[in-house]
């Protein structure tokens, strides 16, 4: 959902995004703030440049009483007043046939307004063009009529400067924009920088290169370092005492649980049966549980291990034991293996997987190792007499003993199904080509899931 990936996103994204939507929601609003400020600026002092036109008009216009006629006895000092249809006119008359007009206005005329007073009022001049016009009523001393004295120009000046102006300022302001993404940019990544070096560090420690986190950080991240360090401190220290108490705990049952199976071999067979599968089971579930405690769990923090290093010891036992069995054993592992997980963990994978397969193989065994996308896939192949898919199944589900009369089998697929699981990986059994059965376990190669 959409929810769920606007949550999802870096901080970096959100923040440049935020600072995008607010650079183009504000920089237009600023933009059409400015731009309507000015044509009202430009439109003001185009006003009160008419006005002062028409006050020189005004001043200029006379009635002459011989002539029966309007003159102008002042220029208005501006050559536009002469060029014909220059856009630029006045015009005095009044509800007769007396009339003055500029030059300019030639044989033109310009509509006369009936509102009394002084109004402004914009209208279509002579060639079309947008004229603003500015006009008022008055009397002369010697006339009794009414005279409408009348002021217009073209409004090509003010949108030639309003124009003008819009062009630079979006310039401006699409450059502005610009350069604040850029700076923006900049800043966020100066100021995400502290985040990405506690992300490099925190990868450090995940591949083991470094014993903690850095804490050369700006205070509020560097008491968030001295956090995660404490914790990384703490965990460690309790895997280790609780793998310790696993060690210590096992040393101490081992020799209490051989004593009581040689007392119980003295007692009578009935009685000495019964006491051997009691011990039996104990020891099995000793096993089982001090192996489950023992594990270090999904290694997230932690370097990668060589898989052949690794499992040197476990191959070099598992042919001894081979040998001693009259049985063939290969072990092909391919070079460059390396996985995040303890070396503990894997040997114990590996080898209750063989040791299965010792205690079940009629000649040979075989042990692959390779790797498909990113996981790691090590099979364990024996020619026994394999499971029934129903039995891999209850194998798989229930983890517990299927055949009481052969030691090992159920015990160590339980506890390589929950060591696999732990780190993130799977237990699969199925058909071995050497006709028994074939167990693979598959492990994520790095970034392990968190387990049980």
């Amino acid at each position: 959902m959409l929810a769920d990936r606007l949550r999802r996103l870096p901080i970096a994204t959100r923040m440049l995004v935020s600072a995008l939507v607010l650079v183009v929601l504000v920089l237009p609003a600023a933009g059409a703030l400015l731009s309507w400020n000015f044509r009202e600026a430009v439109s003001t002092a185009f006003n009160e440049r008419l006005e002062s036109l028409l006050n020189v008009v005004i001043a200029g216009v006379n009635y002459d009483i011989r002539q029966d006629a309007l003159v102008t006895n002042r220029q208005l000092g501006d050559s536009r007043f002469d060029r014909v249809f220059s856009g630029w006119y006045w015009q005095v008359r009044d509800d007769g046939d007396r009339i003055l007009t500029s030059r300019s206005l030639w044989d033109q005329r310009l509509a006369v307004s009936q509102e009394p007073g002084m109004a402004f009022r914009t209208l279509a001049g002579p060639r079309g063009k947008q004229l603003r016009l500015l006009e008022r009523d008055i009397r002369l001393p010697n006339l009794n009529e009414v005279l409408h004295v009348q002021v217009a120009a073209s409004l090509d000046e003010v949108e030639a400067q309003v124009a003008r102006f819009q062009t630079l300022l979006w310039l401006s302001l699409a450059t502005l924009g610009g350069l604040l993404i850029v700076l923006i940019g900049l800043q966020i990544r100066w100021g995400l920088a502290p985040l990405r070096r506690i992300e490099q560090s925190l990868k450090a420690v995940e591949q083991g290169r470094q014993p903690s986190v850095e804490t050369d950080l700006p205070r509020e991240l560097a008491r968030l370092a001295d956090a995660i360090n404490t914790v990384l401190e703490r965990d460690q220290h309790l895997m280790e005492r609780g793998r310790t108490a696993a060690g210590n705990l096992a040393h101490a049952l081992k020799t209490p649980v051989s004593v009581l199976g040689t007392l119980a071999e003295r007692l009578p067979s009935e009685q000495s049966a019964a006491m051997q599968a009691e011990l039996k089971r104990l020891d099995e579930a000793i096993r089982h549980h001090l192996a489950r405690a023992s594990a270090a769990g999904p290694v997230t923090l932690g370097a990668e291990q060589e898989v052949a290093t690794v499992l040197a010891p476990v191959i070099e036992g598992v042919q001894r034991l081979a040998g001693r069995r009259g049985l063939v054993f290969q072990s092909d592992l391919q070079e460059g293996l390396q996985v995040r997980i303890d070396a503990q963990d894997l040997q114990e994978i590996v080898g209750n997987l063989l040791e299965n397969a010792i205690n079940w193989a009629k000649g040979s065994i075989s042990l692959t190792g390779t790797v498909e996308g990113g996981w790691l896939v090590l099979s364990v192949f024996d020619d026994g007499p394999g499971m029934s898919p129903d039995t891999r199944d209850q194998a798989l589900s229930r983890g517990g003993r299927l055949d009481e009369a052969r030691s090992g089998s159920g015990l160590g697929l339980s506890i390589v199904t929950e060591l696999a699981v732990l780190h993130g990986g799977e237990l699969r059994l199925g058909e071995s080509t050497l006709g028994g059965l074939h167990a693979e376990v598959v492990l994520p190669l790095t970034h392990l899931r968190s387990g049980l």
